[in-house]
């Protein structure tokens, strides 16, 4: 038998009189199991038919290989209860499955190797790209257009972004302004670790502040309406920067909003300005543009409020720690906000913004309390001024434009001493008397 000639020949190789020994070991190891039961008290035995398999003899928790009896407790890895011919098909059906199953190493190490070069090629990516034009960050949605001079972002009206008109505020147009002008500066590969300033700014602590800005609303979007804004800068004097912007509706290209803003740099610690050092400007030089959104901007001079001018006043305005942004001083989309409650609520009520100009001069910070101011511009500025004679010159003869238009002045000012935070002047028209205009 085959089985009974290699179990022969393993007992056969070791050492000299190694089989003698090994028969001693199992016969000493039986002796003692009888001589264990007779000293014993009586127990029952379980008689077992003998089984054999290829020179193997199963004899309950006995076997006997090649004529030597073993007892079940003398093999490694085997119980009593369980026959040698089970044990065997176990273990050979078992190794007939492994090896059956693929080489799990060689695929494992496949796995790594991709995941490694991936690590690599990941790390080594450049995510400023010196070609604005042919990247664009997939998370913040836009994209350069124009020989990458103008930045180009998406936006869908929220639920929470409209108010009691089913309309965009004013604040949500001024936030969609702000946060496309901050990925354009991320996007174009130039940007530090400041809000919207470049590495060289962030180098000498330098930030933007917005000195002056002009808004020009022909429509407001509604809930679910998608806006396209576009954005591009230009100089604006020698320490200055212009922005603009322009809001389209995406499904119409209805131009819904044009905005212009100036702005200058201030040191973060001092809280001074300062000029444009000349490292930024070689740094956004090559971004600027003589393009601009308004032809005919509202030059006029904005004066200054006084309690004896002032028809409508509301106090004790507090900015809350929410109002503050990245540069500790509260953001200027809201003094917006603090500027509308100085108006009566029946002209909210019947006439939508049309326009708003804003002079600010100086910031606001968590501590101060603040008045806001308004009153009506008497004269031949409230009522006959049109906003088409503000916005183009040069539109064709089919575009309508309001011509029946409110204005009030505004002061926004520090309750305390009176300082002046902010001037401004707003337009407003009936509520229904929109201001269309299509590009071509």
């Amino acid at each position: 038998m085959v089985v009974a000639a290699a179990a022969s020949m393993l007992m056969s190789s070791g050492s000299p009189g190694s089989t003698g020994a090994t028969q001693h070991k199992i016969s000493s190891a039986a002796s003692l199991e009888k001589s264990k039961v007779k000293e014993g008290s009586p127990q029952s035995v379980d008689l077992k038919p003998k089984t054999t398999y290829k020179g193997v003899q199963v004899n309950g928790n006995a076997m006997k290989i090649n004529g030597a009896k073993v007892n079940g407790t003398a093999l490694d890895g085997m119980k009593s209860n369980v026959g040698l011919k089970d044990f065997v098909d176990e273990e050979s059906t078992a190794k007939s499955r492994i090896n059956m199953l693929p080489d799990w190493s060689m695929l494992l190490a496949a796995i790594a190797t991709i995941i490694l070069a991936a690590e690599k090629q990941w790390t080594n990516f450049d995510w400023k790209p010196k070609r604005p034009d042919m990247f664009g960050d997939v998370f913040r949605l836009g994209r350069f257009v124009e020989d990458s001079l103008v930045f180009r972002q998406n936006f869908a009206i929220r639920s929470y972004e409209v108010g009691a008109d089913k309309t965009a505020s004013i604040e949500t147009l001024m936030n969609h302004l702000q946060e496309t002008a901050l990925n354009h500066v991320w996007l174009s590969g130039i940007a530090g670790d400041g809000f919207g300033a470049t590495v060289e700014m962030s180098t000498r602590n330098l930030m933007w502040v917005v000195a002056r800005m002009q808004i020009q609303v022909e429509s407001y979007p509604s809930w679910g309406d998608i806006v396209e804004i576009d954005t591009w800068v230009g100089a604006s004097g020698k320490n200055g920067m212009r922005r603009d912007w322009l809001v389209r509706d995406c499904k119409t290209n209805e131009v819904l909003t044009r905005a212009t803003s100036t702005w200058v740099m201030m040191n973060r610690k001092t809280r001074k300005l300062s000029k444009i050092p000349d490292a930024v400007r070689e740094e956004i030089q090559p971004y600027f543009t003589k393009r601009q959104v308004i032809v005919a901007e509202d030059t006029r001079k904005l004066n200054k409020l006084e309690d004896d001018t002032a028809e409508y006043a509301c106090s004790n305005l507090t900015p809350r720690w929410s109002d503050l942004d990245v540069n500790q001083h509260v953001n200027n989309v809201k003094y917006i906000g603090w500027i509308l409650e100085g108006l009566p609520t029946h002209v909210l009520e019947a006439n939508e913004l049309a326009s708003i100009t804003l002079e600010y001069r100086r910031e606001c910070g968590p501590q101060h309390v603040l008045q806001s101011l308004a009153s009506p511009l008497p004269g031949e500025e409230n009522g006959s001024t049109s906003v088409a004679s503000l916005m183009h010159t040069d539109e064709p003869p089919d575009i309508h434009y309001s011509l029946t238009t409110s204005q009030f002045a505004h002061l926004l000012r520090l309750q305390d001493d009176g300082s002046e935070i902010l001037r401004a002047r707003t337009e407003w028209r009936p509520k229904g008397a929109k201001n269309i205009h299509h590009l071509p």
